[in-house]
């Protein structure tokens, strides 16, 4: 299995997933923040998402939604913004410095020069007025407090300006510039997302100033977010690397190197893991089950994926533009899929081939977390963002 260095097979790569995932049982956390801290990042495109893989690995779910709130809106332990790949995470607040730096700073950039472009072939102000617009913005914002765009253009009318946004192609649109500045100043690492107006699961963010974050190194940043992750994620190939964090592959293999990884032998190919996590490493004492939400951050973990998720699933588990919907997961692999019908009863179906026994087994734990589900997840009614073949199926 490749020139000596040491092989991790699927079985330990998935007693290591329920282990520090906090998936199995015995592993599962206190609190929000602890499962933060321990996933790196929740993705946090679909609002729902970060409660829901908070509540799936929470040991007393009942209060999820309660504790994830206060984290985020009261304590500011937590801190919804733009991360890896241009995608919207939230992340333990200690870690914003770094993730602006490894990953938001080249983004930013893009971003900003992104907009200017637009706006100029639109014939809209130049980048000296939206300067000023800017400027203005974040001074309403930090008079206010955390405030929609709506309410900012109050005080800062310019942000109601609109653009034609790619006149004559087939994806024309308008845009306001509230929108696309905001998200600029987001990604530039300015402004975050605060409480939405509705409830959990709504997607209508007021923005608040962000918390002050020194300027970091971004080698010594990018060193950092890769150690943090790896020690949750390792073993993982170079693929999943730069997948996950949207680097180039010269910046992975310059963030392997200055934290010292070591190469092991994987299925397929040379993986790495953080230094001195080559060891074997015992699965969890019990079996487990889980029933983990769209876009959760494990199932989206890697860009590898055969060894927790068979292929023939994939068709049935995502849509068209490769976003994962809710998972059952028995013992480190994914067996099927999850949905909340209208009357709030959670339903699945299991799509790997069990044995009778297995089969059983199976069934009794997913009724048990389907129950845990719905006792926290309440009178709420939880849809995807981003709709899968069998969610959609299953919640008719």
């Amino acid at each position: 299995m490749g020139g000596g260095l040491r092989y991790i097979g699927v079985a330990e790569r998935r007693a290591r997933l329920g282990l520090r995932h906090r998936l199995a049982g015995a592993a599962r956390a206190a609190g929000p923040v602890e499962v933060a801290e321990s996933l790196v990042a929740l993705h946090g495109t679909d609002p729902a998402t970060v409660y829901l893989a908070v509540g799936a690995r929470l040991a007393e779910p009942a209060q999820t939604v309660a504790e994830t709130e206060r984290a985020l809106y009261e304590e500011r332990a937590l801190v919804r913004m733009h991360g890896m790949r241009h995608t919207v995470f939230v992340f333990p607040t200690g870690l914003t410095a770094v993730v602006h730096a490894s990953t938001g700073l080249a983004v930013a950039a893009r971003e900003r020069a992104t907009l200017v472009k637009h706006m100029a072939t639109a014939g809209a102000p130049d980048a000296a007025w939206l300067a000023e617009v800017e400027e203005s913005t974040l001074a309403a914002l930090a008079r206010r407090g955390p405030a929609t765009a709506a309410e900012l253009a109050e005080d800062e009318p310019r942000l109601r300006e609109r653009f034609v946004y790619g006149a004559g192609k087939s994806y024309e649109g308008v845009h306001t510039v509230s929108t696309r500045l905001l998200r600029v100043l987001g990604v530039e690492g300015k402004v975050v997302r605060g409480r939405p107006l509705g409830s959990w699961t709504s997607s209508q963010f007021r923005w608040a100033v962000a918390p002050d974050h020194p300027e970091l190194d971004v080698s010594g940043a990018q060193a950092e977010l890769l150690r943090r992750w790896l020690a949750v994620c390792g073993p993982a190939t170079e693929a999943d690397l730069k997948w996950w964090t949207g680097w180039k592959v010269t910046e992975v293999r310059r963030a392997l190197a200055a934290i010292d990884a070591q190469a092991v032998s994987l299925d397929e190919g040379t993986g790495y893991v953080v230094d001195g996590d080559v060891g074997p490493v015992a699965g969890p004492a019990e079996p487990w089950a889980a029933l983990l939400p769209a876009l959760d951050p494990t199932a989206m973990g890697w860009q590898q994926r055969e060894w927790y998720l068979a292929p023939e699933l994939w068709p049935s588990l995502f849509d068209r533009s490769g976003n994962v919907g809710p998972t059952v997961w028995w013992n480190g692999r994914v067996v099927g899929g999850w949905a909340q019908r209208g009357d709030g009863e959670i339903v699945w179906r299991l799509l790997e081939d069990l044995g009778a026994v297995e089969r059983r087994a199976v069934q009794a734990a997913v009724a048990l977390e389907a129950e845990r589900l719905r006792g926290w997840v309440g009178a709420a009614r939880v849809t995807p963002r981003f709709r899968t073949p069998l969610e959609r199926e299953l919640s008719a």
